[in-house]
Parts: C-alpha cells; structure tokens; sequence
C-alpha cells in the first residue's frame, strides 16, 4: 500500500487518544489530538472505532471536538451507515490506530511518522574542531 494515497483511518479512543480510564474519559495522550489534526489536514479520513456508546460515545465525540477533530464517521464506514444486524459490525478502514495492537500503540509522532514515511527534520550540531 501506498501511504501517500489518501487513507481511510479508524481511530480508537480509550488506551489510544486518551489514557485509558472508561467509563471516564481519560488523559490525553501526548500528540494525540496534534498528530490527528495533521493527518486530517493531509487528507486522510478519520472513524472514530470505539467500544463506546450511548451517552459514554457521545462525551467522546464531544471531548474530540473540543480538541478541534470531528470524524468522518463514529463506528460506521461511512456517515450515513446504520448498524442493524444485517451486515457486519466490522467497518472498512485501511489502517486501524489502536492500543490493542499487538506491541500496543506508538507514540503518535511515531504512527504519523509510518502513515506518511516523513522523518523529524532534527538540525545537526556543528561540531568545533577540537570536539570529539
């Protein structure tokens, strides 16, 4: 897969953009909301994929639009998608971020990092003559 084409990315809440805490909602973690804002920007569409919901759902998707991120869709492929056991609960998605990954969850700077194979642009030191 290419990552530079434009990805369908289902994003998990608890454990992943916020420490896990559920019922409540946790901390958030480091990057989290930066890193989503940026991939957005790129052009990825964002699902939120999450155990939540009912009212536990909506103070998630509350909490990620105070922190300046709306998905393209909640636990459904695409926005418009009703859930009503006639097709599977699983949604389509080419890349999943979550903290149930085997290995568990990167750092965001290191999952936008692989998404979009771009490195931190880390200025060298000069060195003097006489250091080693």
């Amino acid at each position: 897969m290419n990552f530079q084409d434009k990805l369908i990315i289902a994003v998990d809440f608890d454990g992943t953009i916020v420490e896990d805490a559920y019922p409540k909602v946790g901390k958030t973690r480091i990057f989290a909301f930066e890193t989503l804002k940026r991939l957005q920007q790129d052009g990825h569409r964002l699902i939120l994929w999450t155990y939540r919901c009912g009212s536990k759902l909506d103070e998630a998707v509350e909490f990620c639009k105070t922190n300046g991120i709306e998905f393209y869709a909640v636990n459904a492929s695409f926005p418009e998608e009703r859930f009503d056991y006639s097709r599977s609960r699983k949604i389509n998605a080419d890349l999943f971020i979550d903290d149930r990954n085997i290995g568990g969850i990167l750092g965001w700077g290191e999952v936008y990092q692989l998404i979009t194979n771009e490195t931190p642009d880390i200025k060298k030191i000069s060195k003097k003559w006489w250091q080693f």
